[in-house]
């Protein structure tokens, strides 16, 4: 057969190739999208005992929210994407506290005042606790910001995300309300 032939059928099966995988992949779901807008399944591991402070300066502890689905939100003011995610956390709180779970924001390493007049720009309606020496970040080993670990009723952590994420996308919000009305 004639190299030339060959070569030319190569190509053409090569042109086809390349123009079904595009087709395939434009009609075909974004999957780093659906990446960003999942939660991360961990081993259930009972989540560690806290007693912070709110921004009135109320003691809160871990064991108040016994029995309730905890999200647990650890970020801080300067921290881009968890601005980024503030009001879509926001918004799915506003969907999700009927429903008897509890929304927790720890600040990692501020102090009231300044962690306040970052709200002021940034307003939330859920609970923020402070952890201004780290010392719960720590002892549940945070390593970026935003990490957020959802907790069972049973006080065992079995989700986490690290990084930003749109909190108010309908199969968030569907998990996280299962999770409550279930066990």
């Amino acid at each position: 057969m004639n190299p030339l032939c060959l070569l030319g059928s190569a190509l053409s099966g090569l042109t086809w190739s390349i123009l079904f995988f595009s087709l395939l992949i434009s009609f075909s779901p974004n999957p780093l999208e659906a990446a960003e807008n999942r939660l991360t399944p961990v081993a259930p591991i009972p989540a560690l005992p806290f007693r912070l402070q709110n921004l009135d300066g109320d003691y809160k502890k871990l064991r108040d929210y016994r029995g309730k689905v905890v999200l647990v939100n650890f970020w801080a003011s300067w921290c881009t994407p968890c601005r980024a995610e503030l009001p879509s956390m926001n918004r799915a709180w506003n969907r999700l506290k009927s429903s008897g779970m509890a929304m927790l924001a720890i600040n990692l390493g501020e102090d009231r005042e300044a962690v306040s007049a970052f709200l002021r720009d940034y307003p939330i309606d859920f609970e923020v606790l402070m952890d201004e020496r780290g010392r719960i970040s720590q002892r549940w080993r945070i390593k970026a910001l935003p990490t957020t670990l959802v907790l069972n009723k049973r006080g065992q952590i079995i989700y986490q995300v690290i990084g930003e994420r749109e909190w108010d996308q309908p199969a968030l919000i569907e998990l996280i309300e299962s999770l409550q009305s279930g066990y």
